[in-house]
């Protein structure tokens, strides 16, 4: 085995298409899984869509609200959302700012 050290897939903060007021960053890209944060400014929003994997959405700081399906709740710091595959879903804020970490193509129970 050799060490390798690779630079982020893409390290620099950049709007996020099909959202308003939302930056992001990949941080690992591996086939179908996906580790990447979001930046929420006040007031943004992805838009509602369904996911090509399951997903865990991590709150890393500050605050938003979060959809799945039918359901809404608020999210905080150091809370996490779950996302089934094929699920409708969205994040936005509402005169906060957040912060989230996403991990896609996750598999676990």
């Amino acid at each position: 085995m050799s060490l390798e050290i690779r630079p982020f897939p893409r390290p620099d903060w950049s709007p996020l298409p099909g959202a308003a007021g939302v930056e992001g960053k990949v941080l690992v890209r591996n086939g179908s899984f996906l580790i990447a944060m979001l930046r929420f400014h006040e007031d943004a929003t992805t838009h509602e869509h369904p996911g090509e994997t399951d997903t865990i959405v991590i709150c890393i700081d500050g605050s938003g609200f979060t959809s799945v399906g039918a359901e809404a709740a608020p999210i905080t710091a150091g809370q996490e959302v779950r996302w089934p595959e094929g699920v409708l879903h969205r994040l936005w804020t509402e005169g906060s700012t957040m912060t989230t970490l996403m991990v896609e193509g996750w598999t676990g129970a």
